[in-house]
């Protein structure tokens, strides 16, 4: 080919940026702010939606959570200290009602069990059923059962093991004993001693379904848990004493959790600072009864765990940088001859902490470590695990981010939307390519939203934002509550594949195809060995522009497409031709 010979170059199929500052493809930006694919056309990029203010509370929000019930949505706020309810949802937020004060003030976390929607924030554990929000009252375990009024067993048998009938709830002080009366005796000894004070509870008991009350029909003998009736229940009657016996710290086991997730159908915790490594979990079917043996430690150390992620049929259990042993782990649902179902903990092979948090994110397991986006595969769970990276793309700008290690995550619209403060990073699991080693890589998007933001929520395709001054935001609009955004979307640094030549550009030829969005004020400017020149304002009435570019000997040219209103790209085209040597 002649070096005067015309050249053209189109720039389409759009994918992402890429800010690794490698030769950036010509279907990525190494310099683009506020687009994204919405994929209702597909090979367009345009300006992302804008954030209105649905409304401003007292304090800063630290959840949203939504609850249907008998075919109403409620919609709670976590408010400060405080659970509201937006009752008059889905139009702006008027109606406020209070559901219950005293709550932690961060960031909190919930799920629904069995139609009862459930609330922890560290130091709460509550429940509510659509009209009364209260504190979890934990199952009550009857921790021995068809015992002798002396406490042995009844059933004379080598085999028997029924000592013990339900391990104790450390949701819950009370316990029940069952007894079967003999007619003659009328002391009954408890499976524990030293109970609560009649202050802090009296002992009830039932015969035979007939209640017995303290100090009337019985007295209690507390540091011996000895119950002595005034008359003896009759022989083979029914006896259940119900009793309370505080344990220190059981009940903060679970209420100081920071971590939960549904898992094999029971609820897991973690994220206890006084149990760093632990991983507690409720019975089966019943988040209100948490074991005190149901535990579990993931390694010796005490790195904190961080994530918590139910996936390819185990849970996997992520924890913080640590330099002596493995940073993930696995519970397996395994079943015991003696204890039932149970969930021990394996360590992986990956010893890369996590420093933020992590998501099942289409059935791929990743996690945030100091280096981006990680994923842990492997071809089982019995396999050694492999790590593989996710945001090459963007790691050159998102690790470097104040608050990174804080980085709030929601799924919305096919993306990991990965918020920094006002930085969003938005993992595209639509588009995977494989890098130069062979690893899936998500392509990504950026963009900068107009004040910090502390929470992120999604609920059926609506994205909802909030931040600590109180203020409620939905993704919905053109602008950011009536502030234009600024977007642009710059193409590759390009040397028409002539990198030892200079290059002229051709002035006519050049057009873009554009999505018509009623934009007169769209700004195509070039960027010519890295400083911006010539900008021209077009209109995208006719669903495509025209551009004369006369830029001359330059040695690489990137287009720049630009506008504070909402534009959408297709494709771009540039041309020119190649003159002589580059000279010094």
């Amino acid at each position: 080919m002649a070096l005067d010979d015309l050249i053209t170059r189109k720039y389409t199929n759009f994918r992402g940026v890429d800010f690794s500052k490698n030769d950036t493809n010509y279907y990525r930006s190494p310099d683009a702010l506020n687009m994204w694919k919405t994929y209702k056309d597909s090979e367009c990029i345009e300006t992302r939606p804008g954030m209105t203010l649905l409304e401003t509370f007292d304090n800063e929000i630290f959840g949203l959570f939504f609850y249907t019930i008998n075919d109403y949505t409620h919609v709670l706020i976590h408010c400060g200290t405080k659970m509201l309810e937006w009752t008059n949802y889905p139009t702006t937020p008027k109606v406020i009602v209070e559901l219950f004060t005293g709550l932690n003030p961060k960031q909190s976390r919930s799920f629904v069990y069995d139609n009862i929607f459930f609330f922890m924030d560290g130091i709460n554990y509550l429940e509510y059923d659509g009209t009364t929000m209260k504190k979890v009252e934990g199952t009550i375990p009857i921790t021995s059962y068809m015992k002798n009024p002396d406490g042995s067993t009844t059933i004379d048998s080598d085999t028997d093991t029924d000592l013990v009938y339900q391990p104790v709830n450390v949701l819950s002080n009370f316990r029940k004993n069952m007894f079967i009366g003999d007619g003659e005796s009328t002391n009954y000894q408890l499976d524990t001693v030293e109970l609560d004070a009649l202050t802090i509870s009296p002992v009830s008991a039932t015969v035979d379904g007939v209640t017995k009350s303290e100090n009337i029909d019985f007295t209690v003998d507390r540091e011996k848990g000895i119950i002595t009736f005034n008359t003896a229940p009759s022989k083979e009657s029914e006896v259940i004493i119900t009793f309370s016996k505080t344990t220190q710290g059981y009940k903060e086991r679970i209420l100081n959790c920071k971590l939960s997730c549904e898992f094999d159908n029971r609820i897991f915790f973690s994220g206890n600072p006084d149990y760093p490594n632990a991983v507690f979990h409720c019975e089966l079917n019943d988040p209100r009864y948490v074991r005190d043996t149901a535990y579990y430690e993931c390694g010796l150390d005490l790195a904190n765990i961080k994530a918590i992620i139910p996936g390819n049929n185990v849970l996997w259990v992520i924890k913080e940088i640590n330099q002596n042993s493995s940073s993930v782990y696995y519970m397996s649902p395994t079943l015991d001859s003696t204890y039932g179902k149970i969930y021990p903990s394996v360590n992986g092979s990956v010893a890369l902490g996590c420093i933020s948090c992590g998501i099942n994110f289409n059935d791929d397991i990743v996690y945030f470590s100091r280096n981006g986006l990680e994923s842990i595969s492997s071809n089982s769970m019995y396999s050694e695990q492999i790590l593989q990276h996710r945001s090459s793309l963007v790691d050159n700008k998102m690790i470097h981010e104040t608050g990174y290690e804080d980085i709030k995550l929601a799924e919305y619209n096919g993306y990991l939307l990965c918020l920094v403060g006002s930085k969003m990073y938005l993992a595209d699991s639509r588009q995977i390519y494989q890098d130069s080693a062979g690893t899936p890589q998500y392509e990504w998007f950026y963009w900068e939203l107009p004040n910090n933001i502390t929470f992120i929520k999604e609920y059926r395709g609506e994205l909802y934002l909030g931040n600590a001054t109180g203020q409620l935001f939905k993704l919905v609009g053109n602008t950011d509550n009536g502030i234009d955004i600024q977007s642009y979307w710059t193409t590759y640094k390009d040397d028409f594949g002539y990198p030892s030549y200079t290059k002229t550009t051709n002035k006519r030829g050049n057009v873009a195809d554009l999505k018509p969005m009623e934009n007169n004020a769209i700004k195509v400017s070039t960027i010519v060995d890295g400083v911006e020149k010539e900008k021209t304002t077009l209109s995208d009435e006719k669903g495509y522009i025209t551009y004369r570019i006369k830029d001359k000997k330059f040695k690489d040219i990137q287009l720049k497409f630009s506008s504070n209103k909402p534009f959408g790209l297709f494709s771009a085209t540039l041309q020119g031709f190649v003159a002589g040597y580059i000279k010094r």
